[in-house]
């Protein structure tokens, strides 16, 4: 299993298919159990890239605050290690942020796929999506918090494998704040127009932490921005409908 250095923290990733990379980047305190649904889905097409952010999964997890930008660096190390020189790059929550930097600041990004995310972090209560790995009755409070309650009543089974996943995976305490504060301080609202790649925005309608109307304000912001509403669905939307997110998703690289 590879991973890379960078200035001294390493970070863990892996690819599998082949063909043009689509790079998947975490929200805040998840592992990349996240993107389990969308890996089965374009691997094969596509070469997916899969990486743990700093503080989560099989990475270190040095003392924080981080910062969008050291976890676009982090980004750009795992790229230039597995060899990628640009990628289709999907972003969830904090994940997003780390995209839309790294498509202002460098050449890398082909398209964006900004999932539950925001321009600025501002304002943001992120502590309901907080679980502690070693709770079993905490990490099933916070899994409420960022799903539908329709998914979580429906779909017991799945809410216990994610709990699984979590425990293995997902950030300590520590980790989780230091990359919640990335969040915080982050703020594009007034770059937006210099993102000029095909970008696709994909928001839950009852995303209760990562407010709808922030992504249709990202998405009429980017100049080549698409808005996709995915209803009744929470802020693991890529999670709870991954099907639609899915074929959102492959349609959309399709046109790029």
């Amino acid at each position: 299993m590879p991973t890379v250095s960078n200035g001294g923290v390493d970070l863990y990733y892996e690819t599998a298919g082949a063909g043009d990379t689509v790079a998947f980047v975490g929200d805040v305190g998840y592992g990349a159990w996240q993107w389990g649904w969308q890996h089965a889905a374009l691997t094969g097409p596509y070469e997916s890239l899969v990486t743990d952010l700093r503080g989560v999964g099989r990475s270190d997890a040095p003392p924080g605050p981080y910062s969008v930008a050291e976890l676009s660096d982090d980004l750009t190390a795992v790229l230039s290690d597995a060899g990628v020189r640009s990628a289709h790059v999907v972003g969830a929550g904090l994940g997003g942020q780390v995209a839309l930097h790294t498509a202002l600041e460098t050449a890398r990004v082909d398209s964006l796929a900004l999932v539950g995310t925001a321009a600025s972090g501002d304002g943001l209560d992120l502590d309901p999506l907080w679980g502690a790995p070693d709770d079993d009755d905490a990490l099933v409070d916070s899994l409420a918090a960022g799903l539908s309650a329709q998914f979580v009543t429906n779909h017991p089974e799945a809410v216990d494998q994610m709990i699984a996943w979590r425990a293995d995976e997902d950030a300590t305490r520590d980790a989780w704040e230091a990359q919640a504060a990335a969040v915080e301080e982050f703020d594009v609202s007034d770059r937006l127009y210099e993102v000029t790649v095909p970008s696709l925005v994909v928001h839950g309608s009852a995303d209760a932490v990562w407010p709808p109307a922030r992504g249709a304000a990202l998405a009429e912001g980017l100049p080549r921005g698409e808005h996709c509403a995915v209803e009744d669905a929470g802020h693991l939307v890529h999670v709870e409908a991954s099907r639609r997110v899915n074929d959102d998703l492959l349609g959309f690289l399709a046109t790029v």
